[in-house]
């Protein structure tokens, strides 16, 4: 039986999204596993989880520092920053990376690995580039949290858009919104919902972010969804539209929101940049071509002069995604076959045996 150390948080976000996937891929592996949770963890977004898969990870936690080993290889899920403390003498870590300029910090971090797992292919050619050749591209898959429900929810004659994902200019969050109902704004054969909370903004800055968003006018179609706690309710939501818009973003390290709408069978317009390229394509996505380039800095998640983070991501152009929203219209109602297809093409099961495989 092998050995292997877990370093991953668990919460509603993300990254805590694909920890707890790992873990499940994991159990069912001839593997004696150790975890060490990163901060807090929170497994209330998981309301659908099997008791068992919840005592395992407890279990393992608590017995964690007993069974430590430096010889027990460690797989690791994080950002680069950070990623330079270890628990043990190999580690191989699972990262995430959005723009173009890796720092002389994060290429030595990613150096210090014993191998480095890129979410997005582009990240890792670009860090081919610098040096580092100790790093390969491993997709993420598709979480069995979401499930198709079936339900008519708004009527057959309603085209409904959604954008789910944090408030933050690399996502074009407000520029979206302002598009959007500029263009559709108080037409009732439309509605738009957006679940955009960003936990790392406080509430009255969140609210500002809106008011902008909104050009500081209501509109009778426009939903702002307060965050939810689980799983399920963002499912509800996901089943709900028709068309996702939150695929429309300068950079991703994958993109969970835009490609679990789109293995739903739902129409999902987006960048054909980043890994966005590893998932989308003409068949089961409304790909916008970017126009360039622009630099990425916007004083709150990325500051320019830092250790991390630095470059550009790519730059849309509103009118080339005003008519991607008219192209998705003509199609909302029928369902992305090819679309649903990536529920099998992408899946944890063969994310793990890929990583596993590189570390025994």
């Amino acid at each position: 039986m092998h050995k292997l150390n877990l370093d991953a948080p668990f919460n509603s976000l993300s990254l805590g999204n694909v920890s707890l996937n790992f873990v499940r891929e994991l159990m069912d592996k001839d593997i004696e596993l150790n975890i060490f949770p990163v901060g807090q963890s929170d497994f209330s977004a998981f309301d659908k989880l099997p008791e068992e898969t919840f005592e395992y990870i407890k279990e393992s936690s608590m017995n964690s520092l007993k069974k430590l080993e430096r010889s027990t290889p460690t797989l690791k899920v994080w950002h680069l920053n950070g990623s330079e403390k270890k628990i043990g003498d190999k580690q191989f870590l699972y990262s995430f990376y959005e723009v173009s300029s890796p720092t002389e910090e994060e290429i030595s971090i990613v150096k210090a690995q014993n191998h480095v797992f890129f979410s997005c292919s582009e990240a890792a050619e670009i860090f081919k580039e610098k040096g580092c050749d100790n790093v390969s591209y491993v997709p993420l898959g598709f979480d069995p949290d979401f499930h198709r429900t079936n339900k008519e929810y708004l009527g057959k004659d309603i085209i409904h858009f959604g954008i789910i994902g944090k408030m933050e200019r690399r996502k074009n969050t407000q520029a979206l919104i302002q598009l959007w109902c500029k263009k559709f704004g108080n037409n009732p054969r439309y509605q738009l919902s957006c679940l955009v909370n960003n936990p790392f903004f406080k509430k009255e800055q969140m609210d500002q972010q809106m008011i902008i968003a909104l050009n500081n006018q209501k509109y009778s179609n426009v939903n702002v969804l307060p965050r939810l706690k689980t799983n399920s309710e963002v499912n509800e939501v996901l089943n709900s539209i028709d068309i996702d818009l939150s695929g429309l973003s300068n950079g991703e390290g994958w993109n969970l929101p835009a490609f679990n709408a789109t293995a739903l069978g739902k129409w999902s317009i987006v960048s054909n940049c980043t890994s966005h390229k590893d998932w989308a394509n003409n068949e089961n996505s409304i790909l916008v071509d970017p126009t360039g380039k622009q630099p990425c800095y916007d004083n709150l998640f990325f500051k320019e002069g830092g250790q991390f983070n630095q470059g550009e991501y790519y730059r849309l152009n509103g009118v080339d995604i005003s008519a991607a929203m008219d192209q998705a219209v003509q199609v909302a109602k029928s369902e992305n076959e090819e679309g649903l297809k990536l529920q099998e093409e992408f899946t944890y099961k063969k994310t793990i045996e890929k990583i596993l495989e590189k570390i025994y």
